[in-house]
C-alpha cells in the first residue's frame, strides 16, 4: 500500500485546482480564469486499489504585497512542510513559464521529492513546440519526473498520478475509504458562491469579495431542501451595487448558478438566500482576514 500527502504548488492560475477536480472526479476546488481564485488549503483524498493519495491544493505563489496575498502565499508555503511529495504545476504559456521559473528554486530547495507537471499543453499549436519547453523546465531544478499534461482535457493526468504514487512512501491508509475531503459542507457552499462572483463579475470586484455561511440547515426529510443563508462581503458600496445588479439581476444570477452546483454536490434540492454587506478594507486588515476564515 502506498499512501501520503501531495502538495499542489505553483504560480497563480496554472491549473492546480482544475487538476485536483479532474483526479477527484467532482468539483472540490472552485476555478475561474482569474488568478488567486484559491484562498485556502484544500484537502482531497484520491483512492485507488493499493493507493491513497491526499492532495493539498494551495493558493498560487506570487510576489505578495497586500495582507490578503501575503496570507495566501504563507498558506501555500506552509503546505510544503506537511507533505511527502510536491507536485509543482507550471504552464506552457510564455507568462506561465516566466512565473514558474521564478519560483522553481524555492521548490527545488524544499527537501521533498518534486514532480513537475507542464500543464495546458492543449494550448500549444503543435506538439513539436512542447519539447523545448520541457527542456527549459527540466533545467530549473532536479525533478523526480517531468510530465506534460492537460488538466482540462485529462491528457497525461493518469501518468502524472503514477509518478506521484511512485514517490510516496509505503504505508496504511490515512483516511477511511468513504472520505474524500475534510472540508465541511458549509465551507464548500461558500466557495461555490464565491466562484460565481469570480466568474460573473469583472475587474477588481472578485478580489474584494469574501463569503460566509450564516445558516446551514439540513432537513429531517430528504425530500425537502437544504436551507442555506450566506453573506457576500464586499469592501465598497460600489462593489455592493455591482454584486446586486440592476433590479437585483446579478445577485439572482449568482444565486441561481451557485444553487445548481450545490444541488449537484449534495444530491438534493437547495434553498439559497444571499445577502450583501459592506466590510470596509477587510482584505487589508488582520482582523478582517480572520473574520473571513483566512
Amino acid at each position: 500500500m502506498k499512501s501520503g500527502f501531495v502538495a499542489i504548488v505553483g504560480a497563480p492560475n496554472v491549473g492546480k485546482s482544475t487538476f485536483l477536480n479532474k483526479v477527484m472526479g467532482f468539483k472540490l476546488a472552485i476555478t475561474s480564469d482569474k488568478p488567486q481564485t484559491t484562498r485556502h488549503r484544500l484537502l482531497g483524498v484520491h483512492h485507488e486499489p493499493g493507493l491513497q493519495m491526499v492532495f493539498l491544493d494551495t493558493p498560487g505563489l506570487h510576489q505578495a504585497t497586500s495582507a490578503l496575498n501575503k496570507r495566501l502565499v504563507a498558506t501555500a508555503l506552509e503546505a510544503l512542510a506537511e507533505v511527502d511529495v510536491v507536485l509543482f504545476m507550471a504552464e506552457v504559456t510564455a507568462k506561465g513559464m516566466e512565473l514558474s521559473r521564478a519560483i522553481a528554486p524555492r521548490l527545488a530547495a524544499s527537501g521533498k521529492p518534486v514532480v513537475l507537471a507542464l500543464n495546458k499543453i492543449d494550448l500549444l499549436p503543435k506538439k513539436a513546440a512542447l519539447l523545448p519547453l520541457m527542456e527549459e523546465a527540466d533545467s530549473w531544478g532536479d525533478w523526480r519526473a517531468l510530465v506534460p499534461i492537460s488538466a482540462l482535457e485529462g491528457e497525461g493526468t493518469a501518468e502524472l498520478v503514477e509518478e506521484l504514487a511512485a514517490a510516496l512512501p509505503d504505508g496504511p491508509p490515512l483516511f477511511p475509504e468513504d472520505v474524500v475531503t475534510d472540508l465541511p459542507l458549509r465551507f464548500l457552499a461558500a466557495e461555490l458562491i464565491r466562484e460565481k462572483v469570480f466568474r460573473l463579475t469583472s475587474q477588481e470586484v472578485p478580489y474584494g469579495v469574501a463569503v460566509t455561511v450564516e445558516q446551514y440547515l439540513e432537513p429531517e426529510d430528504e425530500h425537502h431542501p437544504v436551507a442555506i443563508t450566506a453573506t457576500i462581503h464586499v469592501e465598497r458600496k460600489g462593489q455592493k451595487g455591482i454584486i446586486i445588479g440592476k433590479g437585483g439581476a446579478m445577485i439572482k444570477k449568482i444565486g441561481s448558478a451557485a444553487r445548481q452546483d450545490m444541488e449537484k454536490l449534495l444530491g438534493q434540492k437547495v434553498f439559497l438566500d444571499l445577502l450583501v454587506r459592506v466590510e470596509a478594507k477587510w482584505s487589508r486588515q488582520e482582523r478582517g482576514l480572520t473574520k473571513m476564515g483566512l
